[in-house]
């Protein structure tokens, strides 16, 4: 059953910030803001290996995404969904985000040794839509 209709897609097109909720070692919430983007089943994002929200993600896969345009507060989507990790083609995957979000051709803030993953959420849950 897909959850993301064509009204989700298309915010999920544009160059929104999202924030992604993830779970703590101690169950706390750990809220991230992130590029966003789809591949019209899944809400996708880039992180690196390491960071707090992979590690979190790591240990419990369970997320929580808002994304509202920033334009019309009414216009928003979030959901519950579980994350999967894909490393192939994760750094061609920020370098496009770094176009969509930047107008770059190239992610500008890699850092030396840094290894990218996409994070891929299958949402399950859709909480609401503005």
């Amino acid at each position: 059953m897909a959850l993301l209709t064509e009204e989700d897609q298309a915010l999920l097109n544009e160059p929104q910030l999202a924030h992604v909720g993830t779970i703590e070692p101690d169950g706390t919430p750990h809220v991230t803001p992130v590029w966003v983007d789809t591949d019209g089943e899944h809400i996708v994002f880039n992180t690196a290996k390491g960071r707090q929200k992979y590690n979190n993600i790591q240990r419990n896969p369970t997320v929580a995404i808002s994304v509202v345009d920033k334009a019309d507060d009414f216009r928003a989507l979030w959901v519950k969904g579980t994350a999967e990790f894909v490393e192939e083609g994760a750094d061609e995957h920020i370098d496009r985000m770094a176009q969509k979000y930047l107008g770059q051709e190239t992610y500008p803030f890699r850092q030396p040794g840094e290894v990218r993953v996409i994070v891929r959420v299958t949402p399950t849950q859709k909480l609401g839509r503005g």
